[in-house]
């Protein structure tokens, strides 16, 4: 039976989100409900109390994990947090598996890497980070609390293929890795997820109205139908693939968005940032080439009466001779969208690059919250 309030040992945590961006959406959601969890979970004799608070816009990405840890540890000891939990959309690495958590109970603080816990990350982080709290206190011989009645490798159970990393590091210092295979594949989901492409799809507004812009003259033009007529499945597919493949290349390139590796990135890590935006970037036009497909297919069946296209093409027409031309006309538009990109305001477009981040003002609403 919990002890009265004014009696009960406080233990506080510091919930740390860098960059502020896609991590700090899910501190402020953890937060509400973590000190219920931890008083369930962890020791119902303790005042929990949680406390959040921003990382770096640029954290630092040249000394890895250790360097991450050491930041959140002096934040920790700034705020006189008793343990830290830092939630990161860096994709760490170690030995090139992926790192989904790293503890440490001599610094008393633990490291989440969101990307590699997949797309249901906030799912995730409401199992993992009861228990990293609960690893670090016992690891640290906190008295306030029971000891964990766990071993380190259970916590692994807890998000499925994730091993515990065994290695020569001290005591308290615990690493959890994904597998290489599935947790390759889920890494790369969970940093589109983090990239948040609905705000790239979003920043490309303008570009999608050059798209359809481009779309409703190309419908005037019976060459177009003509040519939609003699191509098969195949060429439409490469044309279309050959479209999307431009646009996203168009974006990369002239808004600048390749990461090139230097002292302050490694290689693999500018790898995995330009790989990130690329998949951010196709889903984005896929979407967009799904939207204006859709608009197009519509506009045709309305503008275009059956007995004229019948005329042009000498032959009967039906629905597949419809959605066909809007296949063509989106593929060809696609290119001429790529032109009104150029017209998107940089900071929108830039957006979509996984390593670039802005400054919150403006865009972190749960910052005040």
């Amino acid at each position: 039976m919990a002890r009265n309030g004014q009696h009960r040992p406080e233990i506080v945590v510091g919930l740390v989100a860098t960059p502020p961006d896609h991590p700090a959406r899910v501190v402020a959601r953890l937060t509400r409900e973590l000190a219920d969890q931890l008083a369930e979970q962890v020791d119902a004799n303790v005042r929990w109390t949680v406390r959040t608070g921003w990382g770096e816009v640029a954290p630092r990405r040249d000394g890895g994990v250790e360097a991450l840890l050491d930041g959140v540890a002096k934040r920790r000891a700034d705020e006189r947090w008793d343990v830290a939990i830092c939630l990161t959309d860096l994709p760490l690495h170690t030995d090139r598996v992926p790192l989904v958590v790293q503890t440490s109970a001599r610094r008393q603080v633990a490291l989440v890497s969101l990307p590699a816990l997949g797309l249901r990350q906030l799912h995730a982080v409401r199992r993992v980070v009861p228990d990293l709290v609960s690893r670090l206190l016992t690891d640290m011989g906190d008295e306030r609390v029971s000891p964990a009645g766990w071993a380190p490798a259970e916590m692994a159970a807890r998000v499925a293929s994730v091993r515990r990393m065994t290695g020569e590091s001290e005591a308290g210092e615990w690493g959890y890795v994904a597998s290489r295979l599935v947790g390759r594949a889920r890494l790369l989901t969970g940093m589109i997820r983090a990239n948040r492409p609905g705000r790239a799809l979003v920043g490309l507004s303008k570009l999608l109205v050059g798209a359809f812009g481009t779309a409703a003259f190309a419908l005037a033009t019976s060459t177009i139908w003509q040519m939609g007529d003699a191509l098969g499945g195949l060429r439409l597919t490469v044309i279309m693939l050959l479209g999307l493949t431009a646009l996203v290349a168009w974006l990369i390139v002239a808004h600048d968005l390749w990461e090139k590796p230097d002292q302050q990135t490694p290689a693999e890590l500018a790898r995995l940032f330009n790989l990130g935006t690329v998949l951010t970037l196709a889903l984005a036009t896929a979407v967009s080439y799904v939207v204006l497909f859709t608009g197009t297919a519509l506009a045709a069946a309305l503008l275009i009466d059956t007995s004229v296209l019948e005329e042009n093409l000498q032959r009967p027409v039906g629905v597949a001779d419809y959605l066909t031309l809007a296949w063509i006309i989106s593929s060809l538009a696609t290119v001429g969208g790529a032109i009104g990109s150029g017209l998107e305001d940089e900071d929108t477009v830039r957006a979509a690059a996984y390593g670039y981040h802005p400054e919150p003002d403006g865009w972190l609403d749960e910052r005040d919250g």
